[in-house]
């Protein structure tokens, strides 16, 4: 009977199974919505939102030595870890998401070839407009600039008139595109993140 680097053919199988069992089935689409020194927070893609599977990885991370706590949100497909302040414990943690077989990815819901085009070259737009200005501006300023312009500019030439674009709506629509675009975030509370 031949032998190969196994020893013998019966072990082979069991290695075999082996690999497969660290090996993912599917990849898992992440986006890191924050990293900040100690926490992590994801957002699963829509798709991979179950709650098996969630807590499967909710449930590998937290038996790493590192990580201190773990919490899922499956509505909103979010995971929040709580690690070690060091830079080698968010590398592991990293490197425990990659073995799980979970790729970081834009998983815009909705998104589309041309949408995610579109939105690239606003992005891109915005960085050269605050690269230009110095950082003194960026188009979040200047888009609803440019609709007061454009009320005011339609009070003084056409009046109160109601056959084209109003003043009065263009004008709320530079204060209603001001307060959105320039509008903090407010943090999102634990609660949020209870387990399921």
């Amino acid at each position: 009977m031949s032998t190969n680097n196994y020893g013998n053919l019966t072990q082979m199988p069991k290695i075999i199974e082996q690999t497969a069992i660290n090996r993912p089935s599917k990849l898992i689409s992440t986006k890191i919505i924050s990293d900040t020194p100690g926490r992590l927070r994801l957002r699963i893609a829509p798709g991979d939102r179950q709650a098996g599977k969630m807590q499967k990885i909710a449930n590998l991370l937290e038996a790493q030595p590192n990580v201190s706590q773990v919490r899922t949100n499956i509505d909103r497909g979010s995971i929040l870890i709580n690690h070690d302040r060091g830079d080698d414990s968010l590398e592991n943690v990293l490197s425990t998401l990659k073995d799980l077989g979970i790729i970081f990815a834009d998983i815009s819901q909705g998104s589309t070839e041309a949408s995610a085009g579109v939105s690239n070259a606003v992005v891109d737009l915005n960085k050269r407009v605050q690269q230009a200005t110095n950082g003194a501006m960026d188009l979040r300023f200047l888009f609803p600039l440019g609709l007061s312009i454009l009320s005011v500019r339609q009070l003084l030439i056409k009046g109160l008139q109601f056959e084209t674009i109003p003043w009065y709506v263009l004008g709320w629509y530079a204060f209603d595109s001001f307060i959105k675009l320039n509008t903090s975030r407010q943090p999102q509370t634990n609660s949020e993140y209870g387990k399921s």
